[in-house]
């Protein structure tokens, strides 16, 4: 009997009998059935946008989902409206997509104008448990407008200068998103006035810029509201063409040997005297112009002024308004630019009075026009006074016309003690000498308002 156990145990090879192999075979895929089962237990992640509470025209809708685990199965998209719900995307997908994104154009929907809500539901290809879990359901509400606001235009006579400015009084059926006075590629914003209920008034000062010829001029009104909606308009107008003065600027070996120290840290260390000055000239000259656009944000919606606004007492006319100046050296152009202010001489170190009242929003060194001090007077209108010997106010300041604000000087770009005197609508140069007429201010400005 030993023997003939011997005798199958050698027969077997030691090989497990067939019920265990089975018994491994069934654990193992149990193991894997449970792996499957509990491998994705977080359902898709679904995100509606915009976030905007209004939409209008154009508007695009957009369900997006995510799932890191199984994958999408399928996602259904309903916009519900008075009790009825219109389906707007409906689709399954094939296994191992992880993200989708669906965009709804809601121009292409029978949606009327007032609230309604999207619904979204998400399902991956989760097992577990047998797919309840790996469905999301999300859900955001909208107001739809359609309408674009209604734009009546309040000022019938608008009568401008070359290089000028002018005043738009309008009203709109709603409040503005945004709005204002469109002239080609630049933007004038206007201004919702307070203290009319039920309406809304906006005044809105624009230029004809010097670089504009009459026939190019083209203005219009522009309004958007909170939807996206859009209106523009044209309105009538005259305005007047201006020649400019042509001038030619001497440049020295000597003149930038004392100009081009002011400048370090903000021109390249390298090169000719004459290409860090062009540099300065150029790129600089641009910087800053932007940032008087950037300083015309911060504007007061209301007017700060009064009256026409004062001068550099005593002071001789040197430089003029949009003088196109050619820069010569050793005999050759080697520039061209336009001054886009008044230069005005006086006593060196002549005290500069504000133009009118306003609120400072710079006091400080900036690039071709040295030191500066820009005034703020509401509505987008600035005064601007530059190459200072000296600055006696500060950003936030309140400033009353004639108060001393600085001293002349000849810092910048400045070729002797002068005050670079510019006035700006929206950031934009304008003829300041319009500023100082009271006529001027009476038939174009004050007659307008309320």
């Amino acid at each position: 009997m030993n023997n003939e156990t011997s005798l199958n145990k050698k027969k077997s090879g030691g090989k497990l009998p067939l019920g265990g192999l089975l018994t491994i075979i069934i654990l193992l895929a149990l193991c894997a059935g449970v792996f499957m089962i509990f491998r994705d237990t977080t359902p898709p992640v679904v995100t509606i946008s915009p976030d905007a509470d209004q939409l209008g025209k154009g508007s695009v809708l957009t369900v997006k989902v995510d799932d890191d685990g199984s994958g999408l199965k399928s996602l259904e998209v309903y916009a519900v409206q008075g009790g009825k719900r219109t389906p707007l995307v409906a689709k399954t997908y094939p296994g191992g997509i992880m993200q989708v994104q669906e965009d709804i154009v809601l121009d292409a929907t029978p949606l009327a104008e007032g609230e309604f809500s999207i619904e979204a539901t998400a399902q991956d290809a989760s097992l577990y448990p047998f797919g309840a879990a790996g469905a999301t359901k999300a859900a955001k509400t909208y107001s739809l407008d359609l309408t674009p606001p209604r734009i009546y235009v309040e000022s019938p006579v608008n009568n401008l200068n070359q290089g000028g400015a002018g005043l738009m009084v309008y009203a709109l059926s709603e409040e503005a998103a945004s709005t204002g006075i469109q002239v080609g590629e630049r933007f004038f914003p206007a201004h919702l006035q307070p203290g009319h209920p039920g309406k809304f008034l906006y005044y809105c000062l624009f230029a004809h810029p010097w670089d504009v010829s009459v026939k190019d001029f083209q203005p219009f009104i522009t309004a958007s509201d909170a939807a996206g909606n859009s209106a523009k308009r044209s309105f009538s107008y005259h305005t007047n063409p201006r020649a400019f003065r042509h001038d030619k600027i001497s440049l020295s070996d000597s003149f930038m040997e004392q100009t081009i120290p002011e400048f370090q840290g903000l021109i390249p260390n390298r090169g000719s005297l004459l290409a860090q000055y062009l540099y300065i000239n150029n790129i600089i000259r641009k910087e800053n112009r932007a940032k008087l656009v950037e300083f015309s944000h911060q504007t007061s919606p209301t007017m700060l002024w009064s009256g026409p606004f004062v001068r550099l007492p005593n002071a001789a006319n040197r430089a003029r308004f949009a003088d196109a100046r050619d820069y010569m050296y050793k005999g050759k152009k080697v520039d061209f630019q336009t001054h886009l202010g008044l230069d005005l001489a006086s006593v060196q170190h002549a005290p500069v009075p504000a133009g009118n009242d306003g609120r400072v929003v710079y006091a400080d060194f900036l690039g071709i026009y040295g030191n500066v001090v820009v005034l703020d007077h509401g509505l987008g209108l600035q005064s601007l006074y530059a190459h200072l010997s000296s600055i006696a106010v500060h950003p936030g300041d309140m400033v009353t016309k004639g108060q001393i604000i600085a001293h002349t000087g000849a810092t910048g770009l400045a070729g002797g003690d002068h005050l670079h005197y510019g006035i700006t609508v929206g950031g934009i140069p304008t003829q300041p000498i319009e500023w100082w007429d009271g006529t001027w201010i009476k038939h174009n400005i004050t007659s307008k308002l309320r």
